[in-house]
């Protein structure tokens, strides 16, 4: 194709052309909004660091979960916030905790919604690590049944789907055995898959509580130098018994969203995390970009990566915009 024959600004020449042409669509089918929750009544507290965020009391949970639905959020993953923490993080597998009150919560107010969970220890324990530690160091094997505890209380309380992030060996296998052995085979498992031991989630923390008393993650999260050994993660994962497979971050990470999406040809998400949502927000309010389009762009570039979901911050806003459109 040479010019003048070939003119590529023809296809650009109105908005109809554009969009007759465009490679790739982003719906707000494909968005999964995060939602944190806690214990108490009433309680809205607001994550300083990650404007427009809340941690919701279970009372007001179902609210919040409405509103993302009627925007056009279709999907929420949730995030518990205990009321007590210990060295193994017992409050995990409480039926009366605040996740499983939660997934009752949001049911009763829209039982259309899918209800994901987040499936790891760090919120729970009391030195903020996702599993048992043993002499400074988590133990990989010890953690497996305590994660696979968790999913089962998880699903026991109507979750939808599973999503375990804590990075050990194996555990996608221990929850699907304990799902299957109790009689819940057709519950789907998002296995965090390729996540990486990032310096992006640190507004997540602030949400969460989970930031470790001491040390890092860097043993059991992926280094951000390698990509052909998060291709080995997936296939382990996949092997396992996951149905969709996640890479987390997103921006940094896209290039391993795409070799993820072209080895495997599997159900690819992608975590637009905390600290890539709040910089733009930062930077919105300092009135250095446009904070609009630039999460539309960011929010399109991560799906044309080749993720088909994506958990984002920016989901309720998003789908607002993609519904007017």
């Amino acid at each position: 194709m040479n010019f003048p024959q070939y003119r590529p600004r023809r296809l650009r020449k109105s908005a109809i052309i554009r969009k007759m042409v465009r490679e790739t669509e982003l719906s707000a089918s494909d968005l999964i909004l995060p939602l944190f929750v806690i214990h108490g009544s009433a309680v809205r507290n607001p994550i300083t660091s990650m404007p427009g965020h809340y941690q919701y009391s279970v009372d007001l949970i179902g609210k919040e979960a409405k509103e993302a639905w009627e925007a056009g959020v279709s999907a929420v993953i949730l995030f518990g916030i205990p009321a007590e923490k210990d060295e193994i993080g017992k409050s995990a597998f409480d039926s009366e905790g605040p996740v499983p009150l939660a997934i009752k919560a949001i049911k009763e107010s829209i039982p259309e919604m899918l209800v994901i969970t987040d499936v790891c220890m760090c919120e729970y324990t009391s030195h903020g690590h996702c599993g048992v530690l043993h002499n400074g160091y988590v133990d990989n094997d010890s953690t497996l049944e305590l994660l696979g505890r968790e999913a089962l209380t998880h699903a026991e309380a109507g979750a939808d789907m599973i999503a375990p992030s804590d990075m050990m060996d194996g555990r996608v296998g221990m929850i699907r055995k304990i799902l299957d052995r109790n009689g819940y085979s057709e519950v789907p498992i998002m296995s965090y898959a390729a996540k990486y031991s990032s310096a992006y989630y640190g507004p997540f923390r602030d949400a969460a509580g989970s930031t470790p008393e001491s040390g890092d993650r860097k043993s059991y999260q992926m280094d951000p130098a390698n990509s052909n050994e998060a291709m080995r993660e997936v296939a382990l994962d996949i092997g396992e018994g996951a149905d969709i497979v996640m890479v987390k971050p997103a921006l940094p990470y896209l290039d391993i969203i795409r070799r993820v999406k072209d080895e495997f040809d599997y159900p690819v998400a992608a975590y637009n995390v905390s600290g890539e949502y709040s910089m733009v927000k930062a930077a919105a309010e300092k009135g250095w970009i446009d904070g609009e389009a630039v999460m539309m762009e960011t929010l399109l570039s991560i799906k044309r990566a080749g993720a088909d979901i994506i958990i984002t911050y920016f989901a309720k806003e998003a789908a607002k915009l993609l519904k007017g459109s």
